[in-house]
This record gives C-alpha cells, structure tokens and sequence, in this order.
C-alpha cells in the first residue's frame, strides 16, 4: 500500500470522525454512539424534510456517508499527492 493511499484513508478516517462530532455536538451520548446517532440523524432529517419512506431515507443517509468518505478519501490522496509530489 502506497503513501498516497495510506494518506487517503487517514484523511477519511478524520474526517468521517469530525462529521459525526457535527452531527453529535451538544448531545448527551456516549462517543461510542456517535456514528449511529448521525446516521439515524440523518436519515429522520431526510424523512422529516422529504417524507419519502423510511427505508428509502436509511438508504439515502447511507449514500451521504459512503460518498463522504469516498469524496475525503481522493482529497487526502489528491493532496498528499501535491505536496509529496
């Protein structure tokens, strides 16, 4: 595994944690529950706004989440990429 991959992950890693720390902040939960609480956070904010069906909202919060990562992945590799490169 290369730098520019480690790079990626790392940034993914960081940045996942500081969107559910948004999601999260004033909350009472442990931080074990954070990940959970934002994503069901998210998906009662898609119902809540939209009223598409529940399954459809869990589905759509996963999709923000996995695009997120994916979207801050090629960020850390894009940028290590200049700065190493």
């Amino acid at each position: 595994m290369n730098n520019r991959k480690i790079a990626g992950i790392i940034t993914a890693a960081i940045g996942l944690s500081a969107v559910m720390a948004l999601f999260n902040a004033g909350m009472s939960v442990p931080i074990i529950s954070w990940p959970l609480e934002a994503y069901l956070g998210v998906a009662f904010t898609i119902v809540f706004m939209t009223g598409v069906p529940v399954w459809l909202a869990c589905v759509i919060a996963a999709l923000i989440f996995i695009l997120i990562a994916v979207a801050l992945y090629k960020l850390g590799g894009w940028v290590y990429g200049r700065v190493a490169g």
